[in-house]
């Protein structure tokens, strides 16, 4: 199976309008959607389960707490169209590693999600056929960045990263993260996996790719990594076991 390449997809802005019905992902297809979380929360709240209510009560900071109702109801109107269903009777589980999942219920629909957020900006990934991670990150300086690559990243990311100028190292160090938490979310593994223990390309303006897995680079060559660029000033990219055939990106909105 070969190995996906493509440049990096501008995410569109196109709008979703919640009350419209969205058709399921076709096998191949990957949809995305990117929303603004600085939202008021009370048209979000009462989409929640008790459990994600009480998730919520746990942060400290208000605006944590009204970011993660926001990110969890937009969640649930995009999966309740999807499914055809009410937002607020959709039922979510927790996978490996709590990773979020459709209820068993739902396996017919063979629906698969994931999502992640960085300041205020929150990226869902939805198929019709295939678990996927997604991971977004903003870029920003980090005063440790070169000691935080030499402990986490493999020697051969390593590499790469120390010849690049000290220009290009920022947005290297944020192509590299964003890949590999995509990739380690797809699986389910989350940290349990080594983030050493496996190779993505890091250059910028080079395709994404996954390059090795534990020594096999075949195996590597069954995945696809596909960068987008939701925003301005951020990093993001998705992880897919498989051949990609097509990827649509929107923005939403109320």
């Amino acid at each position: 199976m070969r190995q996906y390449h493509s440049t990096v997809i501008e995410m569109k802005n196109q709008v979703f309008i919640p009350e419209s019905r969205i058709k399921k992902p076709a096998s191949g297809e990957i949809q995305v959607w990117y929303a603004s979380l600085d939202r008021p929360e009370s048209r979000f709240q009462e989409l929640l389960s008790q459990d994600e209510r009480d998730r919520a009560g746990r942060f400290i900071f208000e605006r944590d707490r009204t970011q993660y109702i926001v990110r969890r109801g937009i969640l649930r109107i995009l999966l309740g169209n999807y499914l055809g269903i009410e937002p607020g009777l959709v039922r979510i589980n927790y996978g490996k590693n709590d990773k979020p999942v459709l209820a068993d219920i739902y396996d017919s629909t063979e629906m698969h999600f994931n999502l992640s957020h960085s300041e205020g900006l929150a990226i869902y990934a939805f198929t019709g056929d295939r678990e996927i991670g997604i991971d977004i990150e903003q870029i920003r300086d980090i005063p440790d960045m070169e000691q935080i690559f030499e402990r986490f990243f493999s020697p051969r990311e390593n590499e790469v990263f120390h010849i690049l100028s000290e220009s290009k190292r920022k947005e290297a160090f944020f192509n590299c993260w964003t890949r590999k938490e995509a990739f380690i979310k797809a699986t389910g593994d989350g940290l349990s996996r080594p983030l050493d223990g496996f190779d993505v390309s890091l250059v910028p303006d080079e395709p994404a790719r996954l390059l090795r897995i534990e020594g096999d680079t075949e195996e590597a060559r069954r995945w696809s990594i596909q960068d987008l660029k939701p925003a301005f000033g951020f990093a993001a990219a998705f992880a897919i076991k498989g051949q990609i055939s097509n990827v649509h990106c929107w923005r939403w909105a109320d």
